[in-house]
């Protein structure tokens, strides 16, 4: 249970919002990199020969539950992953979304003048879930088994506290071994964020990343990945941010599968929310105060995937 005295603390990097014309650089950085990667493949185009290498690969998923009846619900996920590849380099562009709605109902009795009874009902639907995502990013072999990289990315997670965060990052990484069933690639980089709370702070950090991407099929049918992306704001070494993403997809067809993932997202200095303050019973007082929330999330997922 959190106590109003808390989270009464100063947080220094929250306290002070960033002037307003800073807060604009990791946007115009986050452009300016997105066209730097569409750009690199065609200023380094290969000769004509190759054309017949370069393709497009497409990854959609998607998640739908509703319940119905005397209880509510609606689950709408998607993910969809488009690739460009060249001969030596590839061009991502990878969107994600989710978004919950509970309805609940609540019934009374009202006795009317005449003595019957009429059953009233009112339903209330209530937004409990919803995240964004839209991440750019390109690839470049340096050698067989070392490349380069820059990306872009913008999240938003107004229940996790966070309203907008647009990120550019750059940096290197090696291919440990990748064949037909098994791959490893790590990667270490340098990014800069900017991150605007629910609440109105404003914050922006350089940072250091560090990650890998694993894949293995345990059969001709089945395949498991694993993800694991952890930065350090370099202004704040306690707010280390992780996303370990585990999945399992099984195939139905040439174009498609079933996959069950379980995604945990860690924040060292995680977002504030606002609340309003109550007395002991229950009655507003006027007042407001800001308490951290959770640093864990997780998210369990079982989708459809096409690949086109």
């Amino acid at each position: 249970m959190n106590r109003i005295g808390d989270h009464q603390r100063t947080d220094p990097r929250r306290a002070t919002a960033a002037p307003a014309p800073a807060i604009t650089t990791a946007r115009w950085l986050a452009a300016l990199t997105l066209l730097l990667a569409v750009a690199a493949p065609v200023l380094g185009e290969e000769p004509a020969a190759e054309e017949e290498s370069r393709k497009w690969r497409d990854t959609a998923e998607l998640t739908y539950l509703q319940t119905g009846g005397n209880s509510e619900a609606t689950t709408l996920g998607f993910r969809n992953k488009l690739e460009r590849i060249w001969p030596g380099a590839v061009l991502t562009l990878d969107a994600a979304g989710v978004r919950a709605d509970d309805t609940t109902t609540t019934r009374s009795a009202v006795l009317l003048p005449d003595g019957m009874i009429q059953i009233d009902e009112r339903s209330e639907t209530v937004l409990t879930a919803e995240s964004y995502a839209l991440e750019g990013r390109y690839d470049r072999e340096i050698s067989k088994h070392l490349f380069w990289f820059v990306g872009t990315g913008w999240k938003r997670n107004e229940f996790a506290g966070i309203n907008n965060r647009y990120y550019v990052t750059a940096g290197v990484g090696n291919l440990w071994f990748e064949n037909e069933t098994t791959g490893l690639r790590t990667h270490y980089g340098l990014t800069f964020t900017e991150e605007e709370d629910v609440v109105g702070i404003e914050d922006s950090f350089a940072g250091a990343r560090l990650s890998y991407d694993y894949f293995r099929k345990l059969s001709g049918t089945t395949k498991l990945e694993s993800k694991l992306t952890v930065d350090e704001n370099l202004d704040d070494t306690s707010d280390v941010r992780a996303d370990f993403t585990n999945s399992l997809a099984v195939s139905m067809s040439a174009r498609l599968a079933l996959k069950v993932s379980l995604q945990l997202l860690y924040d060292g200095r995680p977002a504030l929310a606002e609340l309003a303050v109550i007395d002991d019973l229950g009655q507003p007082t006027g007042g407001r105060t800001r308490v951290e929330l959770d640093s864990l999330d997780s998210v369990f997922n079982v989708s459809l995937v096409v690949t086109f």
